[in-house]
C-alpha cells in the first residue's frame, strides 16, 4: 500500500508539472463550437508551430473571445466551405486558450504547412500593435504545453503565417514579436 501511494503521489507531481505549463484552454464545448469533422494530423508530434492572428476584433473577456471564435468558426465553415475552424488554438488577451481544431487534428491554416503544424494565433489585428503581456503569455505557455504533452515536437520551429504563404498576417508588430521567442526560424 505505500509502495502505491508513493507511486500516486508521483503521479501526482508529474501531472502538476504538465498542466502548470499550460495556459487556461477553454474546451469547444466552453465556447459553444458547432459540430466538425476533421481529419487527424498525419506528422505528429508536429514539427512546426505557425503563428497567426485573426485580422479581426480584440477580445479581453471569456465572452468576447468566445463570441469570437463562434465569428472565426462560422467564417471559415460557411464562408471558406471548411470543414471547421482552420486554426489548433487560438488566444484571447484574456490570456485564456481557445481550442479551435485541438491538438492532433490537421488544420487549414496554412497552406504546405497543415499536415506538419499547429496552428496558433491571437485573436485580433496585430499589425501596429502587440498582444498584451497576457495573450503573448499564453501563447508562448501553449507551445510549451504541447511539447510537454508531445503533441508538439521538441525539436519544434515556429514561424510566422507570412513565411508559408504570401500574406501579411500575423500583421507586422507581432511578426517582429515572434521573431524573439524560442525556436524562431527566420529560413524557411
Amino acid at each position: 500500500m505505500n509502495k502505491f501511494a508513493a507511486v500516486l503521489v508521483l503521479a501526482s507531481v508529474c501531472l502538476a508539472g504538465v498542466s502548470a505549463q499550460c495556459p487556461r484552454i477553454v474546451t469547444r464545448a466552453q465556447w459553444g463550437a458547432r459540430a466538425a469533422s476533421t481529419s487527424q494530423l498525419p506528422i505528429r508530434p508536429a514539427p512546426w508551430v505557425v503563428m497567426h492572428h485573426t485580422a479581426g476584433a480584440h477580445c479581453t473577456t471569456d465572452a468576447a473571445c468566445a463570441q469570437q471564435m463562434r465569428n472565426i468558426q462560422s467564417f471559415h465553415m460557411d464562408g471558406n466551405g471548411w470543414a471547421d475552424i482552420g486554426y489548433n488554438f487560438l488566444v484571447g488577451e484574456n490570456g485564456a486558450a481557445y481550442e479551435g481544431r485541438g491538438w492532433g487534428r490537421q488544420g487549414a491554416h496554412a497552406p504546405g504547412y497543415n499536415d506538419r503544424s499547429v496552428g496558433m494565433g491571437v485573436i485580433g489585428t496585430f499589425t501596429n500593435g502587440i498582444p498584451n503581456a497576457a495573450a503573448r503569455n499564453a501563447a508562448q505557455q501553449l507551445i510549451s504545453c504541447g511539447v510537454s504533452l508531445g503533441h508538439i515536437a521538441s525539436n519544434y520551429w515556429l514561424i510566422g503565417h507570412r513565411q508559408a504563404v504570401a500574406t501579411a498576417c500575423p500583421g507586422n508588430a507581432f511578426f517582429n514579436e515572434i521573431r524573439n521567442w524560442p525556436r524562431f526560424n527566420p529560413n524557411v
